[in-house]
């Protein structure tokens, strides 16, 4: 399931300070609460723990930079949240002075916090990777499912991933007899140093391959355009990252397989522009209706709706559709606005009766003329 960025779970900036983002948790941590969410307690539950898991690593500045620099996955294949960040949390909401408190965590955690990640399989992890994906606006507000075509390295169907022929073996390597490394001790006046390097013969496997297999030629992997399903939902905006755990490419002899990150991009839209959940737009009234007043027609993402202006109505004048804008990512708090800006038109071309009306409106405006 694809997993949201930490810092749209709680809504701030990349660059936000400590202060914001202890704000901001704060602040969710309120609405999550069970006694607001009586008739949805299971989904606050959930959103909850994603808020707290986000408040800890984004708190913490080397786990910050960390998620910065690999996101979800890190260099060592992914953030847990154990007793030891539950407690950090745990402090930090006390500290914004809830009541409650250890009943919430409780309700929240019942099983407790994992004690660390299960030992790692043998073999050797498979890498994540990052798919960019093109998405409209609409998409963005309304959500959508779809299907993608990822390039990935997947398990040889020949060899079952093991790299070797069907029916071959392997045997310890002679070259560093099984260990995968290689010593070279050196002396010198200062005494004996041991320098230690991966085996050339083997690539640090302590095995040999006695017939590598044909399709894969030993790698135990191929690459593979995979199909692959997912749901984009609604609200989130350019640069958000999707996490689909083990959907990257194949881990080698066991070993558990990369994460697919999907960073979200969204196409220019010809009429709206967003400002976080607010849409902008520009709709052009005719000098008659700016002055006298009138209804207009107005596209926004969920369907034509009725602007009524008023008379006398200026260039510039901006009018506010309410929860016609974007939804929360989280989907609370409904929905932003749509704020329309009236522009009035000015005719380039008159005809000669069309002329003689507007001098007369000027006369009548300003009898000086």
């Amino acid at each position: 399931m694809a997993k949201l960025d930490y810092y749209e779970i709680l809504g701030v900036p990349r660059d936000a300070i400590e202060a914001d983002i202890k704000k901001a948790y704060r602040q969710k941590a309120k609405e999550l609460h069970p006694d607001r969410n009586p008739e949805d307690r299971k989904r606050a539950e959930e959103e909850f723990k994603q808020v707290a898991e986000a408040y800890e690593v984004l708190s913490d500045s080397q786990k910050r930079a960390q998620y910065d620099r690999y996101g979800h996955a890190g260099p060592d294949q992914g953030f847990t949240f154990g007793d030891t960040d539950l407690r950090r949390a745990r402090d930090a909401y006390r500290e914004f002075g809830f009541g409650g408190f250890d009943n919430l965590f409780d309700l929240f955690f019942r099983q407790g916090a994992p004690q660390g990640a299960s030992p790692r399989a043998r073999g050797f992890a498979g890498e994540s990777i990052e798919y960019r994906l093109r998405i409209t606006l609409e998409d963005a507000a309304h959500g959508t499912k779809m299907t993608l075509t990822v390039p990935r390295l997947v398990a040889c169907s020949v060899c079952s991933g093991s790299g070797m022929e069907p029916g071959s073996k392997k045997h310890a390597c002679s070259a560093c007899k099984g260990h995968g490394q290689i010593e070279h001790r050196q002396q010198s006046f200062l005494g004996s140093f041991v320098n230690v390097r991966t085996c050339p013969e083997c690539g640090g496997q302590g095995e040999i391959v006695e017939k590598p297999c044909p399709r894969c030629h030993g790698h135990a992997r191929v690459k593979e355009k995979s199909k692959i399903s997912i749901s984009v939902p609604a609200g989130v905006d350019m640069g958000s990252r999707l996490r689909l755990r083990d959907q990257g490419n194949a881990g080698i002899e066991g070993g558990p397989n990369g994460d697919l990150f999907i960073l979200i991009e969204i196409i220019a839209h010809p009429q709206f522009r967003r400002d976080g959940r607010d849409i902008l737009s520009t709709i052009s009234a005719s000098y008659p209706q700016a002055a006298l007043g009138s209804k207009l027609k107005v596209p926004t993402l969920w369907g034509e709706e009725t602007l009524s202006i008023p008379a006398g109505t200026q260039p510039g004048s901006e009018f506010r559709l309410r929860g016609k804008g974007m939804p929360s990512v989280h989907g609370m708090n409904g929905k932003g606005d749509h704020i329309v800006e009236v522009s009035v038109d000015v005719p380039t071309k008159l005809t000669s009766k069309q002329r003689q009306a507007l001098e007369e409106l000027a006369k009548a405006l300003d009898p000086t003329r």
